[in-house]
């Protein structure tokens, strides 16, 4: 069978972000993929406006899209992005986290929530998976949010992440390619992308370290401690991304670990089931909210005094 496989760069053209996403769909390719790979400097994406309009309309059952759709490349990107059977995402780590221009594309894709267009029977469900490059100039120290801010713009496009790859001390142009273990670690990226692929629906799983992160879930390497959610649950301590809960403990080794509880996974991210928790919180906050008469007519009432504020400006 055939797989469809697509990479999407964030970083320079030529440089370390597109080689190393290059290496691994060459992999991909070598075992039969079909493959398609742009870099999203060369299109228009515009930031999302914060208008809501998407999650207003979700809140009520409707599928609205994005009101910036037709206005750049974000939609012609996601119609093939979405047809994939994989894709793997590659972005350069200027301080902490990944790019901006990664960030900007993520943050377009709410209206493209998988799981609530599903239930209203906008679109089928297909199982895809990803993989997640990022690449810095230091080590994870200046780059600990890098794949973890990568793997937060999976759940709304239902991406299972399979395998990552943090490239450390790479400053330069093109300097990985000094790096001949981390090259040949991202073309076993494609390699385990591909093996994956030919798994089950149901058995395909996590492809890269087995120790890699605090979360033995999602292998994000960032805990938080938790606090009350919107619906009452609590946990000790949660995963930041995939929203796992449970406490840390520590083995007769010395070394602590995060144990997920027996509940722990009632909203993880990573699954439909989890997010689709998300759209009732969203459903009752938002759509709480505007179907509110009076908490409307007291918010523009109080929202005049701001309105008439202003500073000197720039």
């Amino acid at each position: 069978m055939s797989y469809k496989v697509m990479g999407i760069t964030a970083g320079r053209k030529n440089s370390n972000s597109e080689i190393l996403l290059k290496e691994a769909l060459m992999a991909c390719e070598e075992k039969g993929a079909e493959v398609t790979m742009i870099n999203l400097k060369d299109y228009n994406i515009l930031p999302c406006t914060g208008c809501t309009s998407c999650t207003k309309n979700m809140s009520m059952g409707k599928n609205a899209g994005c009101i910036l759709d037709k206005k750049d490349d974000k939609k012609k990107i996601m119609d093939v992005m979405l047809a994939q059977d994989a894709v793997l995402f590659s972005a350069p780590t200027y301080d902490l986290m990944a790019c901006s221009t990664f960030i900007t594309f993520a943050q377009r894709s709410l209206s493209y929530e998988t799981s609530f267009l599903e239930t209203i029977g906008a679109i089928e469900h297909k199982d895809r998976i990803a993989g997640l490059i990022a690449v810095g100039g230091s080590t994870r120290a200046w780059q600990s949010m890098a794949l973890e801010s990568m793997q937060a713009a999976m759940f709304t496009t239902d991406m299972k992440v399979v395998d990552m790859i943090l490239g450390t001390r790479v400053p330069g142009n093109a300097q990985c390619l000094l790096q001949d273990d981390l090259v040949a670690r991202a073309h076993k990226m494609g390699e385990n992308i591909m093996e994956c692929l030919e798994l089950p629906v149901e058995e395909r799983r996590w492809m890269g370290e087995e120790d890699m992160g605090w979360c033995p879930n999602c292998h994000s390497n960032a805990l938080v401690l938790g606090e009350k959610q919107w619906d009452g649950l609590y946990y000790p301590v949660e995963c930041q991304v995939c929203g796992a809960g449970g406490t840390l403990e520590q083995t007769d080794g010395g070394k602590w670990i995060f144990k997920i509880q027996k509940d722990g996974l009632l909203k993880d991210r990573t699954t439909v089931a989890g997010r689709a928790k998300h759209l009732e919180e969203i459903a009752e906050t938002q759509g709480g909210f505007f179907s509110n008469p009076e908490s409307m007519k007291l918010v523009k009432e109080r929202l005049e005094k701001y309105k008439k504020k202003t500073f000197k400006t720039v």
